[in-house]
C-alpha cells in the first residue's frame, strides 16, 4: 500500500477544451505545469488545441521547445541568456525601460512582449508613454539592430478580489494604455492580459485581446468561490489507505505531543500519508474520504495521518484527500492555501504518480 496522485489524461483534455471554448489561449505551464509535469501537461494542451505556452523559466521554456518546435513559448521573466532565447525561437518580457536601454543591442533580434507594470508593481513599464519610447527608439534603429516587439500583456493581480475596485482600476489602466498603443497605429500578434479570474468574470476574451493567459482554470481548480463546480473538473485525485485501525479510550492522545486527546471512546484510523507527501498541516484542519463518507482528521505527521473513524472503516480502505468530490479549490476557499499552494506542496517522489491514457 502506497499513498499515490493519479490523473486522467482524457478527463485533463476534456476539461481544458470545456474551459476554452474557441478562444485562443496561452496557457501557463510555469512550476512544471503548476506540478503535474510539464511534458504531460503541454502535450495534452496540445491535444486540447492550444499552441501558445508561457513559463517563468527560461530552462522550462527550452524544454517546451523541445517538445515542439512549432508552438509559441512566451517567458514571463526577463532574461539575458539572448543567444539562447534566439536559438529556441523563446520570446520574453520586456520588464523596464532601463532593461531595454541596458541591453539594447543584445536586443536585436529578439522577439519582446512590452509589459504594462500595473497595479502589481512586480514588472514592467509604467505607462503608455514608456511604452511608445520604446516602440519609436526601436523603431529608429537599422532593422538589423531591432527587437521584434510583437506582443503586449500586463497581468491582474485583484481580479479574483471583490470587495474593493482594485481590478476595475488594473483593468482601466490597461485598456488606457492599449487603446493609446494602437490609436499610435503599432500591430501585435500576442495581445494578453486575463488571468483566469478575468477570463470567468468577462464570460471570454476582452476586447481588442487575441489570448487569454490561462493557469489555474486549466488545472481543475475555480479561480473564485461563487462558481459553479461545473465550470471546471478536477481530474487527479490524492490517495492513501488505512493501515490499520485502533480504539482509544477518552482521555487517551495519539501522534506527538498530545496532538489529538479523544474527547470520547472512538477509533482511530492510521492513514500512510503525511505532511512529508506534500499535505499541508492547514489541510489537515478538515475531512478525508473514505468509503465516499467524510470524516475528520485528528492528526498529521510526516508519514502518517490520524482519522477518527467509525466501525465500518477498515484496513485497506482507501483514503482519499483530494478528487472531483473532495476538491483542492474547496480547502482553497476555507483557508487552507492557494490552489497552486496545495498542488505545488505534493511530493512527487515520496508519492506514487500514475497518468491513466
Amino acid at each position: 500500500m502506497v499513498a499515490r496522485i493519479k490523473i486522467e489524461e482524457q478527463k485533463f483534455i476534456n476539461n481544458v477544451k470545456n474551459v476554452i471554448h474557441d478562444n485562443d489561449v496561452m496557457a501557463v505551464v510555469k512550476n512544471d505545469a503548476y506540478h503535474f509535469g510539464l511534458e504531460f501537461a503541454v502535450q495534452s494542451f496540445i491535444k486540447a488545441g492550444i499552441h501558445t505556452f508561457s513559463t517563468t523559466s527560461l530552462h522550462e521554456a527550452i524544454r517546451i521547445r523541445n517538445l515542439d518546435q512549432n508552438v509559441n513559448i512566451f517567458l514571463m521573466n526577463p532574461s539575458v541568456e539572448f543567444e539562447t532565447l534566439k536559438t529556441y525561437n523563446i520570446a520574453m518580457t520586456l520588464p523596464s525601460l532601463k532593461f531595454f536601454y541596458e541591453h539594447i543591442e543584445s536586443l536585436a533580434g529578439i522577439k519582446l512582449h512590452l509589459e504594462l507594470e500595473n497595479l502589481l508593481h512586480r514588472s514592467g513599464l509604467k505607462d503608455q508613454y514608456e511604452m511608445i519610447e520604446a516602440l519609436e527608439h526601436n523603431s529608429s534603429l537599422p532593422t538589423e539592430h531591432q527587437a521584434i516587439i510583437e506582443g503586449i500583456w500586463t497581468h491582474f493581480g485583484y481580479a479574483d478580489e471583490f470587495d474593493g475596485d482594485e481590478y476595475e482600476t488594473e483593468r482601466t489602466a490597461w485598456n488606457n494604455c492599449l487603446t493609446h498603443i494602437l490609436n499610435a497605429g503599432y500591430k501585435f500578434e500576442f495581445i494578453h492580459s486575463q488571468n483566469s479570474a478575468s477570463y470567468v468574470r468577462e464570460d471570454g476574451l476582452l476586447d481588442k485581446h487575441t489570448h487569454a493567459r490561462l493557469g489555474i482554470i486549466l488545472y481543475g481548480s475555480r479561480p473564485y468561490s461563487t462558481l459553479p463546480t461545473t465550470l471546471t473538473e478536477q481530474n487527479f485525485s490524492v490517495t492513501a489507505n488505512v493501515i490499520q485501525v485502533r480504539p482509544i479510550k477518552k482521555g487517551e492522545t495519539c501522534g506527538y505531543s498530545f496532538q489529538y486527546t479523544a474527547e470520547q471512546d472512538c477509533n482511530i484510523a492510521v492513514v500512510d500519508i503525511g505532511y512529508g507527501d506534500g499535505i499541508l498541516k492547514t489541510r489537515a484542519k478538515y475531512d478525508a474520504l473514505i468509503n465516499q463518507k467524510r470524516y475528520p482528521i485528528r492528526g498529521l505527521m510526516m508519514s502518517h495521518m490520524f482519522v477518527e473513524v467509525d466501525d465500518s472503516v477498515q484496513s485497506g480502505d482507501i483514503v482519499t484527500m483530494y478528487s472531483d468530490e473532495i476538491r483542492i479549490d474547496e480547502f482553497t476557499f476555507k483557508g487552507v492555501g492557494a490552489n497552486s499552494e496545495q498542488i505545488s506542496a505534493l511530493n512527487h517522489h515520496s508519492l506514487i504518480k500514475e497518468i491513466i491514457s
